[in-house]
C-alpha cells in the first residue's frame, strides 16, 4: 500500500507532461478525443496509458464525487466520493477508444470489490467516464463480452461503473491531482505500481 506521507513534490513544468512533453490540460483537438479511466491507483494506471501508441496526454486527477477541488489527503480520507482518475487524449486515427477500454480491463482485476489488490477504498474502484456515444457504446459491449469471457473462467461481477462524464458544472466532474502526482512513476522509478490484474484477455469488438 502506498504512503502517503513520503511524496516529494518536485515539478517544475506542471501543465507539461513529463514523458510526452504535452500539455496535460490541453483540449481534444481535430482528430481526439478524451476519456476518463479509473482502475485503482491512478500512478500505474497513467504509465500504462502514457506508454500506449495513439495517446496524446495522459493527467491524473479525482473524479466521481461529490466535493469540489478535492486533495489527496481528503480523497484518502474517503470523505469526498472521488476516484483516482486519468484523463486521457488519444489520436483517433492510431488508436480508438475501444483499444483504451481493453487495456485498462487487462491492466486491473474489474471483479474486485472495494479496491485493487491492497488498496482499499472508494477511491480505487473501477470506472470509465465517456465523451461520445460510440465511446460510451463500446465500453459497454466490451464489459459484457468481457464479463462472459470472466464467467467462463470462474470470476465473478464486474463491478466497473460506465457512465458519460459529468459537465464542467458538476463536482462530479475532473479534478487534477497534486503536480506530484503528474507522470509520478518516470519522476520515481520504482516507485509504487499496484495492479491486481485477472490475467485474462479482453476480447476485442467485432468491428476493431
Amino acid at each position: 500500500m502506498r504512503n502517503i506521507f513520503t511524496l516529494a513534490q518536485t515539478d517544475v513544468h506542471p501543465t507539461t507532461h513529463a514523458v510526452l512533453g504535452s500539455n496535460m490540460r490541453a483540449e481534444a483537438g481535430t482528430g481526439q478525443e478524451v476519456i476518463y479511466l479509473a482502475a485503482g491507483c491512478f500512478w500505474g494506471v497513467e504509465k500504462a496509458l502514457w506508454n500506449t501508441p495513439g495517446v496524446v496526454t495522459t493527467a491524473t486527477g479525482y473524479m466521481g464525487g461529490h466535493s469540489p477541488n478535492p486533495t489527496y489527503e481528503q480523497v484518502c480520507s474517503h470523505s469526498t466520493g472521488h476516484a483516482e482518475t486519468v484523463r486521457v487524449v488519444f489520436d483517433t486515427a492510431q488508436t480508438s477508444a475501444a483499444d483504451l477500454v481493453r487495456l485498462f480491463f487487462e491492466i486491473h482485476d474489474p471483479t474486485q470489490v472495494g479496491g485493487q489488490g491492497n488498496d482499499i477504498g472508494d477511491q480505487y474502484r473501477s470506472a470509465i467516464w465517456t465523451t461520445t456515444e460510440s465511446q460510451l457504446h463500446d465500453a459497454t459491449a466490451l464489459r459484457a463480452a468481457y464479463q462472459e469471457v470472466l464467467t467462463e473462467r470462474g470470476f465473478g461481477p464486474i463491478q466497473t461503473d460506465i457512465s458519460a462524464a459529468p459537465d464542467g458544472d458538476s463536482t462530479a466532474r475532473f479534478w487534477y491531482a497534486e503536480d506530484y502526482h503528474q507522470q509520478y512513476l518516470f519522476k520515481n522509478p520504482g516507485g509504487y505500481e499496484c495492479h491486481a490484474r485477472t490475467g485474462i484477455a479482453c476480447p476485442a469488438l467485432p468491428h476493431n
